[in-house]
């Protein structure tokens, strides 16, 4: 029976075969012990000398570390792996044998093996990060889904910024400038009006140059747009999609939250409600805490939101930030015409912002003045304002990173680690 590691437990005390790649081995004069891997998961292979042929023993002695090989063996259960399983082996066939595979059972630095990022996505690891990755994407459209949202696919090309061109990769479009995408937004909320509720789910591209471990130069985002509702509401629905994601991730990953020396009762603490506290109050805190480099109008830092989010067990809203700090389309508090209808989630354990929302301008006049005030060119956003001209309505939004995220709910250092191959300040290959 032709089977996968992680379809092993439906075939305990059953001889079947695997299609797999050496990750490790060890032996002994009598035993070799083979970490196998197949793409589905690792499991360890028990090669006993006195129960397989003398030539089989022999290759499972010499086999070199990534050769990639079929196994068969017998399934038994095994409470002392921390997979369940282990497989008794019958039968080894080699398919390719690997020789001087560079990465090797020791300390490699992070540069060499982001050289060889390539290669490193095969370690358990690596491996785990991926998985608790994929399990977030496929709970983002389990979620939206569930939740009556439409599925929306944004341009990545674009004739304009939602944020401002500073930021931006410029390109040329035949004969005219274009832009990759920082945002999906714009087009999300015209989604939005025909459709209700959308969300996109994309690469964004920030041409920004920093070397931090929360920063990425191409990410991708969850951008769900909603019609018919206002701030408040927009963060009920934040709080309560963080929230599912993070109990997916421990419902379904858990071998990989083991791997990684996950604290999973951290995770067990991400549930809604979530606090939130308006930006002058944070700004209290902070003051409070020794944070005297910091004034009114001012925006917080990764040393801000870290100190900030050690008051809670929970991500925190910060709400209401000054207008100056935010993109034009924001909406103005009613009772202030210096702050506007915004939350940035700020993660505990010092990951920082992974979702910044708003609610919407939808008055026509005011978003106009808005575009002007910020020195955008009308005829770019013409088609945006038509959203104001034909039935507007009050409307949010918000976007969440994924590759935070994914850093965040793993437990691991880096964002650079959270996706397949990341694009870094200094760093376009492989």
């Amino acid at each position: 029976m032709k089977t996968t590691i992680a379809q092993v437990g439906k075939y305990v005390d059953k001889e079947v075969t695997i299609g797999a790649w050496i990750a490790n081995k060890r032996s002994s004069g009598k035993i070799a012990f083979l970490q196998l891997r197949d793409g589905t998961g690792f499991i360890q292979g028990v090669v006993v000398k006195a129960e397989v042929d003398e030539e089989i023993f022999k290759t499972a002695k010499t086999i070199t570390q990534e050769s990639s090989l079929y196994v068969t063996g017998v399934v038994r259960a095994d409470d002392r792996s921390p997979f369940g399983y282990e497989l008794t082996v019958t039968n080894l066939a080699i398919i390719h044998a690997s020789t001087d595979y560079p990465i090797t059972p020791k300390e490699h630095g992070t540069e060499f093996l982001m050289d060889h990022r390539h290669l490193w996505l095969r370690s358990k690891k690596q491996h785990a990060v991926m998985k608790i990755r994929n399990q977030i994407i496929k709970s983002t459209y389990d979620f939206f889904f569930e939740q009556g949202f439409t599925k929306l696919d944004s341009p990545i090309l674009t004739g304009s910024s939602p944020e401002g061109t500073s930021e931006l990769f410029q390109t040329k479009y035949f004969d005219e400038d274009a832009y990759l995408s920082q945002s999906g937004q714009l087009y999300a909320e015209a989604g939005a009006m025909a459709l209700g509720r959308v969300f996109t789910f994309g690469p964004t591209f920030r041409a920004e140059k920093s070397k931090t471990r929360r920063h990425l130069i191409e990410f991708w985002m969850i951008e769900p747009e909603m019609s018919f509702v206002e701030h408040e509401e927009s963060l009920e629905i934040q709080e309560q999609y963080v929230s599912y994601l993070a109990q997916a991730v421990l419902k379904e990953c858990q071998l990989e939250l083991t791997v990684l020396g996950r604290d999973q009762s951290k995770l067990e603490a991400i549930q809604a409600p979530f606090p939130r506290i308006t930006y002058d109050k944070a700004l209290e805190l902070l003051l409070e805490k020794g944070f005297d480099d910091i004034k009114w109008g001012d925006d917080f830092g990764a040393p801000h939101e870290t100190a900030l989010a050690e008051h809670y067990e929970k991500p925190v809203f910060i709400t209401h930030y000054p207008k100056s700090l935010k993109p034009f389309y924001m909406q103005p508090a009613p009772d202030r015409d210096d702050v506007v209808l915004c939350a940035d989630l700020i993660a505990p354990e010092g990951y920082g912002e992974v979702i910044g929302g708003s609610e919407r301008i939808h008055d026509y006049d005011l978003l106009k003045q808005e575009i002007a005030a910020h020195n955008l060119p009308l005829e770019a956003y013409q088609w945006y304002l038509d959203l104001r001209k034909y039935g507007s309505v009050p409307h949010s939004g918000f976007g969440l990173g994924l590759e935070r995220t994914v850093a965040w709910l793993s437990g691991i250092e880096h964002v650079r680690e959270s996706i397949g191959f990341p694009r870094l300040l200094n760093r376009l290959h492989p």
